[in-house]
């Protein structure tokens, strides 16, 4: 007796293809191979660059997807993206802007009215409350751990620079070393520490699990994500948002900036001796600054020439 074919809806499509690999022809295997070997990016290929891709005709890719009992190629690459959707839709989003004809000047003033219009959007949903938290969570931390993976650990980075001023520990978790490294330094945090955790679609597993193991110690949690339905938001003590939203790139990092700018003047403003740890930080970078060196030397002879005065006067007898 013939068993009756598995539902396609109840199966992955590997689990399909698995079942069905003894009855699929030669050409059907090839393009089996090559979905197996790039699921995800077949989930992003129209029929024809799949056939392309597999060396098949399109015919071929269309049978293939009927030989694993689905009606035709869109209902298999439906299935396909089932489980990928927060990765493919940047993707997808990106293949039917760049399909409509524009000009560069056009594609820079989308762009940048984007990033106005994130901004603007993040400053008006702004919880005030939580940036007090945050400011005080950041000056009450005994270290200080950041936390960013992929395009975030450019942030991360930023943030980490800002607020190298006016944190006595500071600590950059993405190194050489890799999320183990960090990971490891979590563990030994307290509820005296401080993780700041940045992620933003497409949520990385690192800085996810960092933040559940930071949360497991007793370590303080804040977050700058996109949206409480990122996984971040419900491991953070305090969470910061900034709208992410663009037309041509995965996120619009500008808004996510700029509320790193605000949190480290903020940090700066509560800061005891913030003008004094400024002042010296300038100090300290003149050598490297172009033109200081020129300034820093006409200072000191300036200096020596009023001590050389005031020597001078001192010697002098009163007629």
């Amino acid at each position: 007796m013939t068993p009756l074919p598995t539902p396609v809806s109840s199966t992955t499509v590997a689990q399909r293809i698995a079942q069905e690999l003894p009855r699929l022809t030669r050409s059907h295997r090839q393009v089996a191979d090559y979905v197996l070997t790039h699921p995800l990016q077949v989930a992003t290929l129209p029929i024809d660059e799949l056939a392309v891709a597999a060396g098949v005709s399109v015919a071929t890719a269309n049978r293939f997807a009927r030989a694993l009992g689905y009606e035709g190629y869109a209902s298999f690459r439906a299935e396909l993206v089932r489980g990928f959707e927060p990765l493919i839709a940047p993707v997808e989003q990106l293949r039917g802007n760049l399909a409509q004809p524009s000009t560069v000047a056009e594609v820079f003033a989308t762009a940048l009215e984007e990033s106005h219009r994130n901004i603007e959007a993040t400053r008006r949903t702004l919880d005030y409350g939580a940036c007090e938290r945050a400011v005080q969570h950041i000056l009450d931390a005994r270290t200080v751990y950041i936390a960013g993976f992929g395009a975030s650990a450019w942030l991360a980075g930023l943030l980490h620079h800002g607020l190298d001023a006016y944190c006595a520990d500071l600590r950059l978790l993405p190194t050489p070393s890799g999320v183990t490294h960090g990971a490891r330094s979590v563990a030994r945090g307290t509820e005296r520490d401080l993780l700041v955790a940045i992620g933003f679609p497409r949520y990385l597993t690192d800085t996810v699990t960092l933040a559940g193991i930071a949360r497991a110690h007793g370590v303080r949690v804040l977050a700058l994500t996109d949206r409480p339905s990122s996984p971040l938001a419900p491991l953070a003590d305090v969470v910061l948002y900034a709208q992410s939203e663009t037309r041509y790139r995965p996120n619009c990092e500008t808004s996510a900036l700029a509320v790193i700018e605000a949190l480290t003047s903020a940090v700066a403003l509560r800061t005891p001796g913030a003008f004094q740890m400024a002042g010296s930080v300038m100090e300290s970078v003149v050598p490297w600054l172009h033109g200081a060196q020129g300034l820093r030397a006409d200072a000191a002879e300036r200096a020596r020439d009023t001590a050389a005065s005031g020597s001078t006067r001192k010697n002098e007898t009163p007629s």
